[in-house]
C-alpha cells in the first residue's frame, strides 16, 4: 500500500511562492507516476501536474504552465511542486496522488480515477 503525506501549504499574497512536498512510502515498483491535483470549494477536482518516474516526463495543466514546476527526489521518494507567481485562483486544497506506470510516455491527470493512492491534502490560500 502506497502512503502519501503532503506538506508545505499555507497562506501567501498574490505574486508569492510556495513549495509543496509529498513524501511517499510503500512502493513495490520503481515505475510510477505521481501527480498533483487541487480542489477549490464548490469546484471540481483539477489535475495540476504529473511526473513519470521512468523518464522524468512531466505534464502541466494550462492554468499553471510557466508558473508551477513539478519535480521529484527519487532517493527520498518525495514529490515537489514549486509554485511561483501565485494567483488568488490558485487557492485550493492540493492533493498528491500516485499510480504504478509502465509507459515511456507522459502520464496525464485524466481520469483521476486512474490514481489509486491519494494523500490527505494541504491547503494553499492566496490573498490579493
Amino acid at each position: 500500500q502506497v502512503h502519501l503525506v503532503e506538506s508545505g501549504g499555507g497562506s501567501v499574497q498574490s505574486g508569492g511562492s510556495l513549495r509543496l512536498s509529498c513524501a511517499a512510502s510503500g512502493y513495490t515498483s520503481s515505475n510510477y507516476c505521481m501527480a498533483w491535483f487541487r480542489q477549490a470549494p464548490g469546484k471540481e477536482r483539477e489535475g495540476v501536474a504529473t511526473i513519470s518516474n521512468l523518464r522524468g516526463s512531466t505534464y502541466y495543466a494550462d492554468s499553471v504552465k510557466g508558473r508551477f514546476t513539478v519535480s521529484q527526489d527519487t532517493a527520498k521518494n518525495t514529490l515537489y511542486l514549486q509554485m511561483n507567481s501565485l494567483k488568488t485562483e490558485d487557492t485550493a486544497m492540493y492533493y498528491c496522488a500516485a499510480q504504478y506506470f509502465y509507459s515511456w510516455g507522459r502520464c496525464y491527470t485524466n481520469p483521476p480515477t486512474q490514481f489509486p493512492y491519494w494523500g490527505q491534502g494541504t491547503q494553499v490560500t492566496v490573498s490579493s
